[in-house]
């Protein structure tokens, strides 16, 4: 067990901890709450599927049914009046400044987790621990923080790893994913690929793509286009963890 503060002594250590643990959250994000709970395009087997549900416990406290009645309202309405984060309904600065507060505004709207949440887990897991004590997995995730980096790095370590996915996903690819970058597909509302290799936000900057077909587990449409997103899920299909159920053909 690393003594406490140890891995401190090293500018390096924390930053490569938190790309390290930024990436990790990116991934689960995309595997685990969009492609696989969204919108159901892959099924993880409970080896890959309860660990990713605990990080992303640990990391943002996220409750899954949440996220996906979010996101699946946000394509009901996508940039019109009714969406929970459009950049072309409530200003882009808004959303990427104040994207976290606009999801906690349509996860309590009257009926919301009712009518877009259904389908997510609702196990002993998720029953008694991640969904009703969401809070108690960032504070474990603090006293960890704490006891690798010491009493002034680890607070800010833990800091940058609660801040990581409303400015990534809230921020960016809600705000940024509506506003700039190119088209593959004119479709009705106004999403946009942000970088034909999405690697940094694990597949997510393919973000047009993925409105023009949005069940499909492939974000990469053309033959440049990289997602590390569906790299790892054909690597967990190929040692049995993963099974896609639909993924666009070609590229």
């Amino acid at each position: 067990m690393p003594e406490f503060g140890s891995w401190a002594t090293e500018w390096w250590k924390p930053v490569v901890f938190i790309l390290v643990a930024g990436h990790l959250t990116n991934i689960c994000v995309t595997i685990f709450l969009h492609r696989a709970q969204t919108h159901r395009s892959v099924r993880l087997h409970a080896l890959a599927g309860v660990p990713m549900r605990v990080w992303l416990w640990l990391t943002t406290a996220i409750v899954t049914k949440e996220w996906v009645a979010c996101h699946r309202k946000h394509h009901a309405f996508a940039d019109r009046e009714g969406d929970p984060h459009s950049p072309l309904v409530e200003g882009l600065r808004n959303i990427v400044l104040k994207g976290a507060f606009y999801y906690r505004r349509a996860v309590r709207q009257e009926g919301v987790l009712e009518k877009y949440g259904k389908g997510t887990p609702n196990d002993w897991l998720e029953r008694h621990l991640l969904g009703h004590r969401n809070w108690l997995g960032i504070g474990i995730m603090a006293l960890v923080d704490v006891w690798l980096f010491g009493w002034l790095v680890g607070p800010v370590v833990w800091g940058v790893q609660m801040a990581w996915i409303p400015f990534w996903a809230a921020g960016i690819i809600n705000g940024m994913g509506h506003a700039l970058g190119y088209r593959n597909h004119d479709v009705k509302d106004a999403s946009r690929n942000m970088t034909p290799i999405a690697f940094i936000i694990a597949g997510e900057e393919l973000h047009n793509n993925h409105h023009a077909d949005p069940h499909s587990a492939k974000f990469s449409h053309r033959w440049f286009e990289f997602d590390i997103g569906w790299i790892y899920i054909r690597l967990l299909s190929l040692v049995g963890l993963a099974r896609v159920e639909y993924a666009r053909p070609g590229s």
